[in-house]
């Protein structure tokens, strides 16, 4: 079970990788955009699009790890009633296995659009780049998401001690 946490932990450097892939690209995209929208007078047509994309790519591929993670904006207003009664832990699995199952909803529906975007044949604007491509990709992460709520939330549940993080 170690290794297999381990191994876990190791893959999902790869959407942070992608996500910073994908910041980094926006950061150039811009920088020149500026540049040549001032001196030149001529911007990046397909800057919007690419931005749109990208943006994209950035959330939903971090989305998984910030959800596990508990990254998450959150307010504490019940935090002290659960830890009087020690139920904490199963808070916290009840919330990651609920919020697991109701991803689903995004998931079909996002799926669904990007399938009829898809037979609709719709592409960005500049570039012609298919936009179920995206829908697709953010499926993925969001069903990825889903599942690594549901594992954390049983992991909360029977085995809390794979939770913490490795010392260094």
């Amino acid at each position: 079970m170690s290794a297999l946490i381990h191994l876990a932990r190791r893959i999902s450097l790869i959407p942070v990788l992608v996500a910073c892939l994908a910041l980094f690209v926006l950061m150039i995209m811009t920088f020149c955009d500026v540049i040549l929208r001032s001196v030149f007078n001529s911007p990046i047509e397909a800057a919007t699009e690419l931005t749109r994309i990208l943006m994209a790519v950035l959330v939903f591929s971090v989305l998984p790890i910030i959800s596990v993670t508990n990254g998450h904006i959150a307010v504490d207003l019940t935090d002290g009633l659960f830890q009087k009664f020690r139920l904490s832990r199963l808070r916290d699995a009840i919330i990651h296995i609920l919020a697991g199952v109701m991803l689903y909803w995004p998931v079909e529906r996002v799926w669904v659009l990007s399938n009829r975007a898809r037979d609709y044949g719709d592409v960005t604007e500049y570039l012609g780049i298919p936009t179920f491509y995206v829908g697709w990709f953010i499926t993925i992460a969001v069903g990825i998401s889903a599942v690594a709520l549901i594992v954390t939330g049983l992991l909360y549940l029977f085995a809390p001690q794979y939770l913490s993080e490795p010392s260094k």
